[in-house]
């Protein structure tokens, strides 16, 4: 019988960062409690040594302490200035004496007054001497300062004396220095090499960074994913769907897919995610449909090391996007119309202001007449012509554009358009006519006839709308393809127009028939069902 083999233990990173930090921990605490040696003790009496020098140096140049001893102040103040720096800096005691080493000051009050114990390790003091002693006093044993204090003109009236006191330092190491120094070096070098191999390897694996940022990127991704409009599915390289964001799941049960698609094979639900998977080329802008439901999709491979390792799939309601596209052509037709009637009105104030700059009042007074008539009969026209105050304005403002171009555009006096209650008929309306209206002016404005005119008639329950320019015509072999999205003859980025036109029409069931002549114009023909409003309607 064989022996099951040996598996490999595998260390999740929460026990690793556990076994690194239980290898620092008590390294630390061995090392701690053995490397207390004279080195320590050193540095520590160095430093204590700096901050008593510069606690006593402050008090004996303080004006209390010289004005107390040259018996300018009352030499309790002293005693109330010692105590606070005392207090103040965390030290022992701060013991002023004369130069007779009588304290002016000291912790116990009752040793005010009385000589300094230690006379033999002060007397050095009265000479100027500045030094550092270790002595056992009143307070036990300290290290302490003595600093002379001088008065104003350099003659020295006492000394300052600040101590701390001291543990026994002699406790601090009881091991050899070779024992010290391989203990540090070995603590080292376990912290080093365990650190620098653990952090390499999760660097490795979480891509070089920490674990917060990693959780601070999955949130932002998830929060994003959640909040973006398009719905996203992603499949790994096994074809198994992986992530479906809210969108998603919204769109798939308004297909009447509300079975939960995670973990299962994308083939069983969007083939194209499969097709992309199996052939590595992204799919743009396809057309896809779930259920009736129609679906704009793009397909992407997700590609590591020159391998493809899954598909991440993004898409909307085909519906959607052609609302959203309609609102856009609309509200472009919109401000085209207020652009050309600001820059119309323009160029009138500046002949007004230039008539009145000069004087030609008379000249002034008959051109305003002229384009009030000209305003009124043209406004005049097409409101009784158009019921549709909307579609009305709409018409004001291409002509406007159209004169500001050097195009006569023309309604023809026998249009007529009644009102409808069907607000969605009119914004299609002004899509078709406006982008008609565009290509004709386009057509037109390299003719010597620059005409376009629009004729609108109405019967009971349909409209038939003809615009007609004075351009070069279309080429037979252009006719089929221009209402093919994309297609123009005028470069990039253009031939969206007449494809919104048969978006539209199709969309209300339409028809639209074209006719054209080279060098002599073209003309479209659209016939719509508009239904009126009727005339009892309040």
């Amino acid at each position: 019988m064989n022996k099951p083999g040996k598996r490999k233990l595998q260390l999740s990173l929460h026990t690793k960062i556990i076994l690194l930090i239980g290898i620092v921990v008590i390294s630390s605490l061995l090392v701690t409690n053995v490397l207390i040696s004279r080195d320590i003790a050193s540095q520590t009496k160095d430093s204590l040594s700096e901050k008593v020098t510069d606690i006593g140096r402050i008090v004996a140049n303080s004006v209390i302490v010289i004005e107390g001893l040259t018996g300018k102040r009352d030499q309790a103040e002293i005693q109330t200035f010692s105590n606070r720096i005392k207090d103040l800096t965390n030290v022992t005691f701060v013991v002023v004496l004369d130069m007779n080493l009588i304290r002016k000051s000291h912790p116990i009050p009752s040793r005010v007054g009385q000589s300094f114990l230690d006379r033999e390790d002060a007397n050095a003091s009265l000479s100027g001497k500045e030094y550092i002693s270790i002595a056992v006093g009143v307070l036990g044993e300290a290290l302490r300062v003595f600093t002379p204090v001088y008065d104003y003109n350099g003659k020295q009236i006492g000394v300052v004396t600040v101590g701390i006191a001291l543990d026994d330092v002699g406790k601090a190491v009881k091991q050899s220095r070779s024992v010290i120094y391989l203990s540090m070096i070995l603590g080292i070098v376990i912290g080093i090499i365990g650190a620098l191999l653990l952090a390499r390897h999760i660097k490795k694996i979480l891509f070089g960074l920490e674990p917060f940022a990693i959780a601070k990127v999955l949130e932002e991704q998830n929060a994003m994913l959640q909040s973006v409009r398009e719905g996203v599915i992603a499949v790994d390289r096994e074809g198994i769907i992986t992530l479906v964001n809210s969108e998603a799941r919204r769109l798939l049960q308004l297909a009447d897919s509300s079975e939960e698609i995670v973990g299962k094979c994308a083939s069983d639900h969007m083939w194209i995610l499969e097709e992309t998977l199996r052939t590595g080329k992204a799919q743009l802008d396809e057309h896809y449909s779930i259920n009736g439901i129609s679906l704009v999709i793009n397909c992407v491979p997700v590609v590591v090391d020159d391998q493809v390792v899954g598909v991440v799939a993004t898409f909307r309601d085909k519906t959607e996007i052609q609302q959203l596209v309609e609102q856009i052509t609309g509200i472009q037709l919109y401000a085209d119309a207020l652009r050309a009637k600001s820059h119309e009105f323009k160029n009138k104030l500046h002949v007004i202001q230039g008539m009145i700059h000069m004087g030609y009042y008379d000249q002034l007074n008959e051109y305003i007449k002229q384009i009030s008539i000209q305003h009124q009969k043209e406004i005049g026209f097409i409101v009784r012509r158009i019921k549709s105050s909307v579609f009305a304005g709409f018409l004001l403002g291409k002509i406007s554009d159209a004169r500001e171009d050097d195009v006569e555009l023309i309604l023809n006096e026998e249009s007529y358009l009644a009102e409808t209650e069907d607000s969605e008929l009119i914004h299609s309306l002004i899509t078709i006519v406006g982008n008609l209206i565009n290509n004709a002016m386009e057509a037109s404005i390299q003719a010597e006839v620059k005409k376009v005119e629009l004729k609108i008639e109405q019967t009971e329950e349909q409209i038939l709308i003809e615009l007609t320019d004075s351009g070069q015509g279309i080429p037979p072999t252009f006719r089929r393809e221009i209402f093919v999205k994309g297609f123009s003859t005028k470069g990039e980025n253009r031939g969206l127009g007449l494809y919104f036109v048969t978006q539209h029409v199709d969309k209300w069931k339409g028809e639209i028939a074209i006719h054209s002549v080279e060098g002599k114009g073209t003309s479209f023909v659209i016939a719509l069902p508009y239904k009126m409003k009727d005339e009892y309607d309040d």
